[in-house]
């Protein structure tokens, strides 16, 4: 077991003898789904990342959602409990921001198809928002807000089609709120893309412009992701070649854990954000299979088979060990659904 940064490449998740508060200098957080999740925190967020605060963690805050300039977000993680600074937010309007100021001299005009999130961040970068083709934007940016309708889909795909540089902040093609799942900024995108048949540059999680955005600003030695998502989160940090931390008050699913490629696995896995003030167990080779806690998960015959019992993510790490390695040696999943069902997932 190791309490140090192990890298992302694996064919089961990762032990660390110490709580992953004291194992890492910065947490880089995703927001929704994790944090909160519209307007309300997520369970046992609020008291666990004051926990980790405490214990030595600095906290970022790492979003795709570049609807809202990071003091808003800073004011809105603070009504709900979580004290945040300005400074302590990163987001995707940031990275495509930059994105676009090495491409473009001070003072020019880019066409916004987004919040006040982008208009602030280009704002910052020297640029100037505009909201249509009559103002001669040199450049399209497009970001998730909920205002975003056809209007501002049709000026977005008029420049792209006039040959414009577009850049995407991100594109998750859901987000979560309150009420469920909803449509993100990449169900937006595609319909921009499918006017046009051109694809944007993309700044957000998982590609390396927000990575490199996020340690800019938080100047960190040894981070751990933390995220809801496989496709952003985990593959950004995969990306990065950074540790990660899966929680489970968002997006992913155990069942998509099982069949994820190399890229979507998290080194770590938790509930919740609880998870971030504990150690977390090691998943060792035994009877053929692999096992964590009272749990010993193994394949055969294209089928994950558990037997054991304990805590039921100790029998999904070994369950993600065995689907994990099955996958490597055939390139084929196994079928986890009775073992997933046995644990209550």
């Amino acid at each position: 077991m190791t309490d140090t940064p192990t890298g992302p490449a694996r064919t089961a998740p990762g032990g660390c003898a110490r709580p992953l508060s004291e194992a890492y200098d910065t947490a880089l957080l995703d927001l929704d789904g994790v944090v909160y999740a519209g307007a309300h925190a997520v369970e046992h967020a609020v008291e666990s990342l004051a926990a980790a605060r405490e214990a030595g963690l600095r906290l970022a805050y790492v979003t795709n959602n570049a609807s809202r300039p990071p003091q808003v977000v800073a004011a809105h993680l603070t009504e709900l409990g979580v004290p945040a600074e300005a400074g302590d937010v990163i987001n995707s309007a940031q990275a495509a921001a930059r994105l676009l100021a090495d491409k473009l001299p001070a003072g020019s005009k880019v066409l916004v198809v987004g919040g006040a999130g982008l208009e602030e961040a280009l704002a910052e970068r020297g640029l100037v928002a505009v909201r249509s083709m009559a103002e001669q934007p040199v450049a399209v940016v497009q970001g998730f807000d909920p205002s975003v309708g056809w209007q501002h889909l049709a000026e977005a795909s008029y420049a792209v089609a006039a040959g414009l540089p577009w850049v995407a902040s991100n594109t998750d093609l859901t987000v979560p709120t309150g009420r469920g799942i909803a449509p993100g900024n990449g169900s937006l995108v595609a319909a921009v893309r499918a006017a046009t048949g051109t694809e944007p540059e993309v700044a957000g999680k998982p590609l390396p412009p927000m990575h490199r955005e996020t340690v800019i600003r938080t100047g960190a030695k040894r981070p751990l992701v933390v995220g809801d998502r496989l496709d952003t989160d985990i593959e950004g940090a995969f990306n990065g070649g950074v540790d990660s931390l899966l929680v489970f008050t968002g997006i992913a699913t155990p069942a998509q854990l099982l069949s994820a490629p190399a890229e979507h696995r998290p080194t770590y896995l938790a509930p919740d954000l609880r998870g971030l003030l504990s150690a977390q167990p090691e998943v060792v080779a035994a009877d053929g299979g692999h096992a964590c806690g009272g749990w010993t998960a193994r394949a055969a015959d294209g089928v994950l088979q558990l037997t054991g019992a304990g805590d039921r993510y100790d029998g999904l790490r070994a369950l993600c060990a065995a689907a994990w390695t099955a996958l490597d040696a055939d390139g084929t999943p196994a079928d986890g659904r009775k073992a997933l069902a046995e644990l209550g997932f």
